[in-house]
């Protein structure tokens, strides 16, 4: 070693130590878990004996599965009506907040509270309740006369249930939007108000074009979550993905292949598909990003 090298390698010596632990923390509890569940993508492996190499047939097993094709279906129409609703409204929220209203910080602390639940227990029970037979929800609809219903436990409105939760926690997207929206010139809407513009033109030609990036940046990471959730699916249905496979999410149904059913080979490849599938879905964002995002110079 030559000693420029050497010199080189003292001088950084403390921090290669002090990134020890994260080095090891990648490669120990990342990166070989990782590469394993690949491995076992192309296994019969039930965790109780060696795992028995047989190729792709899991992955053409999926597309045989009912089961599968259906928790398919049901996470696509969780993320594609769940994420748009949620941005409407936290971007609608965020405009109401920007108006200079008082208690601002109040507000925006309260609407925010409950995105540091999302993927909680607790708030996947309270829902439960609240849509259940004898919940809140059917409460109040009978003091105003209107027949109650167990919005849980029909295959028509469960899903949309999970769909409601999604929406209502619309804190951590309402903030990054309230932020952006404090970033555009004012100097642009009074110019349009001398020009004649109503609040909607405004809103059309400057709020949006100005905003979206951030729009992009909080599609981008709000489908990923959808992709991901399960908690609310699990708890709702107790883990069944009920009524009639109705809340069966994607993740639900490769927690019950590998850990109750013990396909972990079968659910490591369900869990490799959904990475394609997210990297796909977000590469499409991306590249329609080029027609609709504005990025001022």
């Amino acid at each position: 070693m030559n000693p420029k090298m050497r010199n080189a390698l003292k001088r950084n010596a403390v921090g290669y130590i002090f990134l020890s632990p994260w080095l090891l923390g990648l490669i120990g509890l990342s990166a070989i878990p990782i590469l394993a569940s690949l491995y076992f993508s192309f296994t019969r492996y039930d965790m109780l004996t060696a795992p028995d190499w047989i190729g792709i047939e899991n992955y053409r097993a999926m597309f045989d599965d009912q089961k599968w094709r259906n928790s398919m279906k049901v996470t696509l129409t969780y993320v594609f009506l769940g994420v748009p609703l949620q941005l409407i409204f936290a971007l609608s929220i965020a405009i109401m907040l920007n108006r200079g209203i008082r208690g601002l910080r109040i507000y925006r602390a309260i609407y925010y509270v409950p995105s540091l639940f999302g993927g909680s227990v607790a708030v996947a029970l309270l829902w439960r309740q609240l849509f259940g037979g004898e919940g809140l929800v059917n409460l109040l609809l009978r003091q105003i006369g209107l027949q109650g219903y167990n919005w849980i436990a029909s295959p028509d409105t469960a899903l949309y249930t999970l769909i409601v939760l999604k929406v209502w926690q619309f804190g951590a997207p309402m903030v990054i939007f309230l932020a952006a929206l404090k970033q555009v010139p004012t100097e642009l809407y009074e110019a349009s108000r001398i020009d004649g513009a109503g609040k909607w033109r405004q809103f059309s030609r400057i709020t949006l074009p100005l905003i979206t990036p951030i729009v992009f940046f909080n599609l981008v990471m709000q489908t990923i979550q959808a992709f991901q959730a399960f908690t609310p699916a699990y708890i709702v249905s107790r883990g069944s993905g009920g009524p009639l496979d109705s809340t069966l999410f994607y993740t639900l149904y490769l927690y019950q292949k590998g850990f109750t059913h013990f396909q972990m080979g079968y659910a490591a490849s369900m869990a490799w598909l959904l990475l394609i599938v997210i990297a796909f879905v977000t590469a499409l964002i991306f590249l329609s990003a080029r027609k609709w995002v504005y990025y001022q110079e």
